[in-house]
């Protein structure tokens, strides 16, 4: 599975990486490292990575079609 973060889209509020840090960090400016890219997801994360975009307020995180 592979996610990406929109960076158009993300405000920076953290609930990403708060709620799956095993997954997910926050660069120097406060936004999850691997915003704009596409990101890979180990089985093992996949639960993780599903908590991650069911919290984002907007909507920035997705899973990447045909991953």
């Amino acid at each position: 599975m592979k996610i990406h973060i929109d960076e158009n889209l993300c405000a920076g509020h953290g609930r990403c990486y708060t709620l799956a840090p095993e997954l997910l960090e926050a660069n120097d400016e406060g936004y999850p490292t691997g915003l704009g890219h596409d990101i890979d997801v180990a089985a093992s994360l996949e639960e993780a990575a599903q908590r991650a975009i069911a919290n984002c307020p907007e909507g920035a995180i997705a899973v990447v079609e045909g991953s």
